[in-house]
């Protein structure tokens, strides 16, 4: 059975940010950053594990980190648990699978969205206002519906309580005019190079979310990118616009616990052994249709 990990704790080396999934240590001039299988969902970190997901969240980046790497250089050095330094051999099971060894960069205060489907606090966004972060689009579309272009809509980076979307003009005044017009139109180049592989296999990218960092003046990609946690991905086989969709994605969590009497402000309820285990499934699958791969 997979053993899961709500806690990764490395005494030899200085933590530097504990993340509702990720920890991350500091070691020498480098960052090791490793995936846990926690899940958070509405700001909250479940007490819930899910079997199998900080592996799969850092497999999957690691293929996407390669797959889009023509397009922006990342700050991967190494995900093999053999290439790490010889301090981490006493915990080489620990970290296999789920950990990479990273370039530290100067990370860029904003979550990059890139949507080309109209779903989650975009649709919500649209049907008060018939905007998203700013951009006006046309009347009378519908919730899941495809957009005629994806669309970039930033957002704040919230260390605490909900991300807020803001417009490129305001991001602009944020990390400045040239950086944040590269930003966009790196975004929107990763976002449809990744839509057209996972269309040949037979999954839709609804939206996604991106971090990126400054490697001295180089823009990287970081932390994690098109994975379950990060995007919402739909079966293309049984896409159809007007409602929302079922997902291989954090979605089935959050419509879980929308299901309950949950208040969203006390403490979060344990999740059910048969969500758990359709969760775990859900993040496999799409390891696997993404990657082609038969197992982590």
């Amino acid at each position: 059975m997979e053993k899961t990990y709500s806690d990764i704790v490395i005494p030899e080396l200085t933590l530097f940010k504990k993340g509702k999934v990720r920890n991350v240590y500091e070691i020498d001039d480098k960052l090791l950053i490793v995936a846990t299988d926690r899940i958070s969902a509405f700001d909250f970190i479940l007490p819930s594990l899910i079997p199998g997901k900080g592996k799969v969240l850092t497999q999957l980046s690691m293929f996407w980190f390669d797959f889009t790497a023509l397009v922006c250089p990342n700050h991967v050095i190494t995900a093999d648990a053999d290439k790490f330094p010889p301090v981490l051999a006493p915990h080489r099971d620990m970290l296999a699978k789920r950990t990479m060894l990273v370039k530290k960069t100067e990370v860029v205060p904003v979550e990059c969205v890139v949507r080309g489907y109209l779903s989650g606090s975009g649709w919500k966004e649209y049907k008060a206002t018939g905007r998203v972060s700013g951009i006006k689009l046309p009347s009378g579309l519908r919730e899941s519906g495809q957009l005629g272009e994806p669309i970039f809509t930033p957002s704040t980076k919230a260390e605490v309580g909900h991300d807020e979307n803001v417009t490129l003009k305001e991001m602009r005044k944020i990390v400045g005019t040239a950086l944040a017009n590269k930003i966009k139109k790196v975004s929107l180049e990763l976002y449809q190079r990744a839509s057209l592989h996972a269309l040949s296999k037979g999954i839709i990218i609804a939206d996604t979310k991106f971090e990126f960092g400054l490697d001295k003046d180089e823009l990287v990609l970081v932390d994690e990118v098109f994975t379950p946690d990060s995007s919402r991905f739909w079966p293309l086989a049984t896409y159809a616009p007007g409602k929302g969709l079922p997902s291989l994605d954090k979605q089935f969590v959050r419509d879980y616990l929308e299901s309950t009497k949950w208040d969203k402000k006390s403490d979060p309820p344990a999740l059910p052994p048969d969500i758990i285990e359709m969760t775990s499934q859900k993040y496999l699958e799409i390891y696997k249709l993404l990657t082609g791969k038969a197992d982590l």
